[in-house]
């Protein structure tokens, strides 16, 4: 009697790990860009809102003392009591309850008391992804004088 071989069918494990890699880089390749995009406005995001917060501070801090923090107060003058002077005369803080020095890139902001777009007020920056001054995208500065909505 002739013995029958049986040839099976189908895919080895080898095989299917090979397709599954394939398909993750593709998935990878075209959906990373998507994904990083959506952190950088999400960063963009975050900044306007702390500007917005420290803003709020800010007018309430200048409301009990008659006057915005000088530069060299900075914004330390939130949640501290400035030592240095102007002195403050009502100092009623901490006027923010988790003191925001950075940005969601992790640089400092930027704040200027008078300011260069505001003289009667102020200027608060955060220079975006990059730290510098200048850029598009996540790279682009957010400001207290300029809302992105505007």
């Amino acid at each position: 009697m002739k013995e029958m071989t049986h040839r099976q069918s189908g895919l080895t494990s080898t095989q299917i790990l090979i397709v599954l890699v394939v398909i993750g880089i593709v998935a990878a390749v075209i959906l990373a860009p998507r994904l990083l995009g959506q952190a950088g406005k999400a960063q963009q995001a975050q900044a306007v809102e702390e500007i917005e917060k420290i803003g709020i501070a800010l007018d309430r801090y200048a409301k009990d003392n008659g006057d915005y923090p000088s530069t060299e107060q900075g914004l330390a003058a939130l949640w501290e009591r400035p030592e240095e002077p102007p002195l403050p005369i009502d100092w009623k803080g901490p006027y923010l309850k988790i003191p925001i020095t950075r940005d969601p890139w992790g640089n400092e902001y930027v704040y200027i008391r008078p300011g260069i777009h505001d003289r009667y007020g102020y200027d608060l920056i955060s220079f975006g992804s990059d730290g510098r001054e200048g850029g598009t995208g996540d790279a682009e500065e957010i400001v207290s004088w300029i809302r992105p909505d505007e």
